[in-house]
């Protein structure tokens, strides 16, 4: 479950990713197997090889995508979600869940 985002934004970000465009979006998650995150960065685009290709330049491994929630993307989690936006030049994810990125203590 996403928190911390407006429907606004997560509707944006599925419609960029269903047009094609690599699409990235930052919210606050919870998920019991990774309780030192407090964020997650998805990266989702329906181009499945353009998916792949845009993965490849960060280290993704293609089977690191997932295909459920009707849209192939990829879960970033902590210094690589961390990496990869600011390497996209997505400052304004960095800095709206600053200090989120870094496994809780």
């Amino acid at each position: 479950m996403a928190f911390g985002i407006s429907r606004d934004e997560l509707e944006n970000f599925k419609k960029r990713a269903q047009a094609g465009e690599v699409a990235l979006i930052t919210h606050y998650w919870y998920d019991e197997r990774f309780p030192q995150y407090k964020t997650v960065t998805k990266a989702g685009c329906s181009d499945v090889s353009r998916l792949i290709e845009w993965g490849q330049q960060y280290g993704l491994k293609k089977e690191w995508i997932h295909y459920r929630e009707g849209l192939p993307h990829f879960d970033l989690l902590g210094e690589d979600a961390r990496r990869i936006l600011k390497q996209e030049g997505r400052n304004s994810q960095l800095e709206r869940f600053k200090g989120a990125f870094s496994p809780s203590s």
